[in-house]
């Protein structure tokens, strides 16, 4: 249980710090309950996105409002990662140049278009969205792309020492059944909200190709790598629901 309010407190901005403290050392085991936080972000980006467009404004503002709920829930923390990740990737020659523009708290022009296209393509997929497909698809999106980075984060050591980490925290190792029951966990609720799981190929296929990248290019992960996979994968997730709901002439 402290290690799931520690997710809350690593993964949000929702000021549990207030009403509880939790020492430094579940955090180290937030990476098993991080699919669980997909819920959390995921039902305020639908929510955000059912609401205003209840209200009756047009779709388009509908879904900027939805995406930026979702930023200030979380503080923008993947999409700091993603940035990180365009210009570290982007410009790096090699392990440590690409360690060291990451680390550097300004932002480059890879990571500047990285993020326009991000936007773009988000508010996109949100705007095509059928009505009666939103609910499955937003929070199935963000927990299983939460999942699946979690999944791979796990199969690769970190690229950095914990002293020179942005969070000065490395992830504990999660065993296989543990992984299986957290999938249990999240399938079942997202079975009932009509999760669209053909949508999870492409989702599968980005984050594999991140992992051979990572290992690649760095020997393993950082705290951004978590970040970028996060959203590509999610997008990819978008992707994927489109693809296997458009009919091919």
């Amino acid at each position: 249980m402290r290690s799931f309010l520690a997710a809350i407190m690593m993964f949000t901005r929702l000021p549990l710090w207030r009403i509880v403290q939790v020492d430094k050392k579940y955090y180290s085991n937030v990476l098993l309950y991080w699919p669980l936080i997909g819920f959390i972000t995921g039902f305020a980006t639908w929510a955000t996105l059912y609401i205003v467009s209840m209200i009756g404004w047009a779709d388009l503002p509908a879904c900027i409002l939805a995406i930026a709920a979702r930023l200030l829930l979380t503080g923008a923390l993947h999409e700091d990662g993603l940035a990180d990740f365009f210009d570290g990737f982007g410009g790096g020659t090699n392990k440590e140049k690409i360690l060291s523009i990451m680390k550097d708290s300004h932002i480059g022009s890879y990571g500047t278009i990285g993020l326009i296209v991000y936007f773009f393509l988000y508010a996109s997929f949100l705007y095509s969205l059928p009505t009666n497909a939103q609910a499955g698809i937003i929070i199935g999106a963000d927990v299983l792309s939460k999942f699946a980075t979690a999944f791979m984060i796990n199969t690769l050591s970190y690229a950095r020492t914990e002293e020179t980490s942005k969070t000065k925290v490395l992830y504990n190792p999660i065993c296989l059944l543990e992984l299986l029951q957290m999938a249990v966990i999240c399938i079942i609720p997202l079975f009932f909200l009509g999760t669209n799981f053909l949508a999870t190929v492409p989702m599968i296929l980005v984050t594999i190709g991140l992992r051979h990248y990572f290992k690649r290019k760095i020997g393993g992960y950082t705290g951004d790598c978590c970040g970028a996979s996060v959203l590509l994968s999610e997008q990819a997730f978008y992707l994927g629901f489109f693809i296997t709901t458009t009919p091919f002439l």
